[in-house]
């Protein structure tokens, strides 16, 4: 938890605190569990799990939150459950932009994957990747060339990282690169927690006619300690929403491009 985090936690309700210590045993809570453990609707439990998202104590997943961390990254099954409806949505968003008969990156994350499920059915596209859960979502369809980075095999979600893989990515021009990030700094920095990882995100990025990053909003309420890129490296963003008007500011004086596919609620739920 980032030091700032007790701070704000010392602000929060007696209520607040507890869900807070219950997240450091168990690493997740529900919303229904935890409005029956208190004697409270629902509802008083989202606000207070968007308060202590606010606070960077919590990220929020469908029905309940996770334990949030400024140094470690969520488990991959943990990921998965953040803002599935919305991510679903941003894979569709992007995946309207990518022609077919197209050269494409798709670098590791669960919103990537999204883009690779709603480009599946295409034609004509040569696809590199450094994520085998995309890779076994593409070689079915013939019509989709695939090819695998070469590098370190991240046992934990399928993930090729290191030297190796970003030089794989060199190799190549991609049209248009998809890429997911960790976490969005304040000023726009895009960050994750694998220096492997992010060696391959930059190769990536310089190796790609245009960049699209796809992230949905919880990702702006999370630290990560590694950068990946700035802002006006990006070309679109494509999110549920951007939580403030000045990370749209931020986006504007940047020449990034914002696509907001809506749906993300402010706690996180949906």
């Amino acid at each position: 938890m980032p030091p700032e985090s007790f701070d704000a936690l010392r602000a929060l309700s007696k209520r607040q605190q507890e869900i807070a210590t219950l997240l450091r045993e168990n690493g997740r809570v529900g919303v229904e569990d935890l409005a029956s453990r208190f004697s409270v609707t629902p509802q008083t439990i989202r606000r207070d799990l968007g308060e202590l998202a606010e606070a960077r104590v919590v990220t929020r997943v469908h029905g309940g939150a996770i334990i949030a961390s400024g140094v470690e990254n969520l488990a991959y099954e943990a990921r998965k459950q953040v803002a599935q409806d919305v991510k679903r949505r941003i894979g569709e968003a992007a995946a309207a932009l990518i022609p077919d008969n197209s050269s494409l990156f798709l670098n590791l994350g669960t919103t990537t994957e999204e883009v690779a499920r709603a480009v599946s059915g295409r034609s004509g596209l040569l696809v590199v990747t450094n994520n085998l859960n995309v890779a076994l979502e593409l070689y079915r369809n013939r019509s989709i060339q695939v090819i695998v980075a070469g590098g370190t095999l991240r046992p934990t979600d399928g993930g090729i990282v290191g030297r190796l893989a970003a030089e794989s990515f060199s190799n190549f021009k991609a049209d248009i690169a998809v890429i997911g990030t960790s976490a969005i700094d304040e000023d726009g920095t895009l960050l994750d927690y694998d220096m492997r990882e992010v060696q391959v995100s930059r190769s990536v990025i310089a190796n790609a006619r245009k960049v699209l990053l796809v992230t949905d909003s919880s990702k702006f309420t999370r630290r990560a300690p590694v950068r990946i890129a700035r802002l006006e490296e990006i070309d679109l963003l494509i999110t549920d929403r951007l939580p403030s008007p000045e990370l749209a500011d931020l986006c504007r004086n940047a020449g990034v491009e914002v696509i907001e596919v809506g749906g993300g609620e402010p706690d996180g739920e949906g």
